[in-house]
C-alpha cells in the first residue's frame, strides 16, 4: 500500500506543477487566461488527492480536517479553472486568486500537522 501511496503523491505533485506551472507561463506572456496546463493540473491535484485522503497507512492517518479543508479548496481552485476555461480573458483577481489558492493548498499540506 505504501508504494500506491507514493505513486499517488507522485501524480499529485505532477499535477501541482502542471497548475502552478501553467499559471506562471500565462502570467508571464501577459495574456491571463486558463491554458490546457491549468484544466489538467486542477483536475490531477483533485483526484489524486482525493486517492491520497483513502486510508491507506496503518494507523498514521492526517488530521479529518486537513483532509477537508485541502479538498474544499482543491474544489475551489477545479471550479475557478474549469468555468473560466473558454474565457478569451480572465480577470485579474480571478487568476490571482486561483494562484493564491493554489500556493495556500500547499501550505496546509505542508505545514499542517
Amino acid at each position: 500500500m505504501e508504494a500506491l501511496r507514493l505513486i499517488l503523491l507522485y501524480v499529485h505533485l505532477i499535477g501541482f506543477a502542471l497548475l502552478l506551472g501553467g499559471a506562471i507561463a500565462q502570467y508571464i506572456s501577459g495574456k491571463l487566461r486558463i491554458n490546457a496546463a491549468m484544466l489538467w493540473g486542477a483536475v490531477i491535484q483533485l483526484l489524486s488527492g482525493t486517492g491520497l485522503a483513502a486510508p491507506l497507512r496503518d494507523g498514521d492517518e492526517p488530521d479529518p480536517a486537513k483532509l477537508v479543508v485541502k479538498f474544499l479548496i482543491a474544489l475551489a481552485i477545479f471550479v475557478m479553472v474549469f468555468f473560466s476555461r473558454k474565457r478569451d480573458e480572465v480577470n485579474r483577481g480571478h487568476f490571482l486568486a486561483i494562484v493564491g489558492l493554489t500556493l495556500v493548498n500547499a501550505a496546509v499540506a505542508v505545514f499542517w500537522r
